[in-house]
């Protein structure tokens, strides 16, 4: 039997920095052969780069400018300047490798490594905007956090991935993984802040009671604290959520 023909696989799981053996955020969704990379934090790059040994994948999505969520773009870009770029015909424009992020993400990446500048790597497009990326329809949804972070909901024929990048409890997390089959969503915090204080993360519950609310079919748990018990915060995902739980670990590969 050959591979399912979509499948989301998990490059990183830990938030803020890795532990040993992990990497910080990172997801590639691979749907009819085309790939998309949903963040690329600390460590990921090399993950990504075993799960594509045949080419670099086809678009990136950056969901805000964290260097949990970001760094490892910059070794993709010069992955790709190296062998893809390289290899255009004399006389041709280079091609660029399409990226939807926010603003900062640019900034960040062009202070790592200003030459070649990352416009010059990468198409950039601005995630606060709705737009098509191969089979996939994006719809980006503004959510809670330090910085701006944009959910994305990720639909073609017969799939829809909806993923929540850094966010804190939000009515708009019901209407970015509606009746999704998978939503990725965040469960960095172990228990939750004192009531009143500003949220910008959320605990596995919060991400269970969000994913019921949303009616989706299955719920990845993600950007973990280092640390973290993951299988408490599963079971306490189940508590609240009536689909399947799972917990992402790298290079865990669900399909779809």
């Amino acid at each position: 039997m050959g591979e399912p023909t979509s499948r989301l696989t998990v490059l990183g799981s830990c938030g803020a920095w890795p532990e040993p053996g992990r990497a910080c955020a990172g997801f590639l969704l691979a749907h009819n052969d085309f790939r998309i990379v949903l963040d690329l934090g600390y460590g990921a790059a090399p993950r990504l780069f075993a799960h594509c040994r045949d080419r670099l994948p086809d678009a990136v999505v950056v969901t805000h400018e964290h260097p949990d969520h970001c760094a490892d773009v910059s070794a993709l870009g010069r992955a790709w300047h190296y062998t893809v770029q390289a290899a255009a015909p004399a006389g041709s424009p280079p091609p660029r490798l399409p990226l939807h992020c926010t603003p900062g993400t640019v900034r960040r990446l062009a202070a790592m490594e200003p030459r070649p500048h990352p416009a010059e790597l990468f198409a950039v497009h601005d995630l606060g905007e709705p737009a098509g990326l191969g089979p996939f329809r994006l719809t980006p949804y503004l959510l809670p956090h330090h910085q701006p972070n944009f959910g994305v909901r990720l639909t073609a024929p017969g799939l829809t991935v909806a993923y929540t990048g850094d966010t804190g409890p939000s009515p708009l997390l019901a209407d970015l993984a509606r009746d999704a089959d998978l939503v990725i969503c965040d469960a960095t915090l172990r228990t939750p802040p004192p009531e009143g204080e500003p949220r910008y993360l959320m605990t596995a519950a919060e991400a269970g009671h969000w994913a019921q609310k949303a009616g989706a079919r299955r719920l990845l748990l993600t950007h973990f604290w280092p640390g973290t018990d993951r299988t408490a915060a599963a079971e306490e995902a189940r508590a609240e959520f009536g689909g399947e739980v799972l917990v992402a670990e790298e290079d865990l590969t669900v399909a779809l």
